[in-house]
This record gives C-alpha cells, sequence and structure tokens, in this order.
C-alpha cells in the first residue's frame, strides 16, 4: 500500500468489510483523519494503516484485560445495542442524549447523512432511526410517498419531530428582488445546491419540475454543499445569489436574507421488529415530553405542534 494513496468511504468500507455509515462514525470521531476532494471525503493510506494499527493493539489489549477482569462487567458491555440515528438536524443530536440517559441498553449513535441515503441506509439494515424532509410535489404530502415506496415489505411507524419553515436564501436586502420558486429560472442567476439525497435537494428538484424549469438551465446547480449552513455562507459571501434550505441556518449565518415558501415536516421512521419495539415507545414518550421539547423550543425556528404524533403505522 503506497503512502501517498487515498481511498474513498466506499473504498475503505470495502477494505474493512463494513458499512459506509461506520466509516463516517470513525470520520467523525475523529478515528480516522480525511478531508475533502471535491464532494467525496478521503482517507489517505498511511492514516488507514495506522488506523488499523491502533486497532490490533486495541484488540490485543482488550484480551488482556479480559483475562483479568471477572465475567460478570463484561456481560453488561455485551448487552448495550447500537441504535443508529441517521439525519443532520441538531434535535436528532437532542435526542441523541435523551435517549442515552433515559433508555437503558441501548447506545445512540449519529449518522449526519440525508433524508433519501438515510431511507436507503435503514432498507439495508444500517440505520434504525431515519430522520426525513422529502417532498412529494403531486400530492403536496411530505415523507410518507417516498417511505411507501422504499420500505415496501417493512413494518414501521412514522412519528413527526417537528416542522420548520423552508425556503430560498438571497443576500441580504434581497438586491435581485427574488420573491418565489418561479425566479429560480431567471437567466444568469448563480445557484448553490445541496448534495444528491438531500431533502433540500429534492425539494428543489420538484419545485423545478412543478415551474417547468430545467437543471441545466442553472448556473451552479453542479456546485453542491453538504448542509444549510453552508448554503447560506455561500450566499451571505456573494458567492452565490440564492440557495435552498431552512430558516434555522440563515439566522445562525446572518447577513443573509431568508424567504419562506414552505413548511416541511420532518418525521422520524423506525423499524417495527420484536427487538425494537420497546425502546420505539420509549423514544414517542421522549418526543412527548415536556424535557424534550423545551429543549427545542428554544432553537429558532421549530414548529412542535405534532411532535410526537404518531402519523402512520405500515
Amino acid at each position: 500500500m503506497s503512502s501517498d494513496m487515498s481511498y474513498t468511504t466506499e473504498e475503505i468500507a470495502k477494505l474493512l468489510k463494513i458499512s459506509k455509515l461506520t466509516v463516517y462514525d470513525l470520520i467523525k470521531k475523529g478515528d480516522l483523519p480525511s478531508y475533502r476532494v471535491g464532494k467525496q471525503m478521503r482517507v489517505d493510506a498511511a492514516d488507514l494503516n495506522l488506523y488499523k494499527q491502533r486497532a490490533k493493539k486495541a484488540q490485543v489489549n482488550e484480551s488482556i484485560i479480559a483475562q483479568e477482569r471477572p465475567p460478570a462487567p463484561l456481560r453488561f458491555i455485551s448487552d448495550a445495542r447500537s441504535v443508529v440515528i441517521t439525519g443532520q438536524d441538531v434535535s436528532l443530536d437532542i435526542l441523541a442524549k435523551h435517549m442515552e440517559k433515559q433508555i437503558s441498553g441501548i447506545r445512540p449513535l449519529r449518522s449526519y447523512v440525508g433524508s433519501l441515503d438515510s431511507l436507503m441506509a435503514m432498507y439495508r439494515g444500517e440505520s434504525d432511526i431515519v430522520s426525513t424532509h422529502l417532498l412529494d410535489g403531486d400530492t403536496g404530502e411530505y415523507n410518507l410517498p417516498y417511505i411507501r415506496k422504499l420500505l415496501v415489505g417493512f413494518s414501521y411507524t412514522v412519528v413527526n419531530m417537528l416542522s420548520r419553515k423552508a425556503g430560498l436564501y438571497v443576500q441580504q436586502g434581497n438586491p435581485l428582488n427574488i420573491s418565489g420558486w418561479s425566479d429560480m429560472g431567471r437567466p444568469g442567476l448563480r445557484l448553490v445546491n445541496r448534495e444528491k439525497g438531500s431533502g433540500a435537494r429534492v425539494l428543489l428538484d420538484e419545485q423545478l419540475r412543478l415551474h417547468h424549469i430545467r437543471s441545466d438551465q442553472l448556473d451552479g446547480y453542479l456546485r453542491e454543499e453538504s448542509n444549510h449552513m453552508a448554503v447560506a455562507g455561500k450566499v451571505a459571501s456573494g458567492e452565490a445569489d440564492i440557495g435552498v434550505g431552512i430558516e434555522k441556518a440563515a439566522a445562525i449565518v446572518g447577513n443573509v436574507d431568508f424567504i419562506p415558501l414552505i413548511q416541511e415536516r420532518y418525521d422520524l421512521v423506525m423499524l417495527r421488529t420484536p427487538d425494537n419495539q420497546e425502546w420505539i415507545e420509549a423514544v414517542i414518550q421522549i418526543l412527548q415530553s415536556e424535557s424534550f421539547q423545551n429543549e427545542l423550543r428554544s432553537i429558532q425556528g421549530y414548529d412542535l405542534s405534532l411532535t410526537g404524533q404518531r402519523l402512520y403505522e405500515s
């Protein structure tokens, strides 16, 4: 393995025989140093080698320690089950914190991927709680049309997390007088987009379709960022004229105006299996609790009128 080689997350997943979500978790925790090339995360071969050496050493040390420990504590450690929560909103981090404190026998893990990728991860058995905000332009309905198509044959519960305003980021003062989706078709307008699979990308694509605007008309359609704040930041800095996102990011970034155009529903999907049923009910109780909702109320832009409500069960 040459020291000047680098690997994508998919290549590392194949080499280590683990899922891409596990690779992302290793990167997020700092176990695998990474850097971005275009829209791809890459890891140098030397850093991958160091991680493997550390992992082998840890296994040897754990084996030695295990021989010296009494058996009972090890059984308690093995009882904790990982529950992977996918999505990017900060409300999911708050949920994970409450789950860790209130539900015994589980260990919440966070994976920061978009809505469609989250549902696909659940289909492959790589995620336990999926967040999604996907608009079906033909019906005006959020999430359920996509969930029904992707999770055919699965039993699942859909619960509302929150609702929030989505729309357009424009430069401060709105110098181009942008007012709605139809303005996206203006010649010369510079867009900054979200990555494929994100809810914001689906929202944009559906609106372009409904307003008969071709994506190849848009300058910057292929210019992608991986989160709402990055999109708002590009508009705030003048590198783009317009972007799609949520209100909260505009408030955090500052120096950018937000035009609200739709109230999007942000839902959680949980697979119903005998092993999951107990913690699913505990998660719903957390969502409905005053302590959890009080934390969300402190964050600008959240509508909690449906939070904790069961919306659909297959």
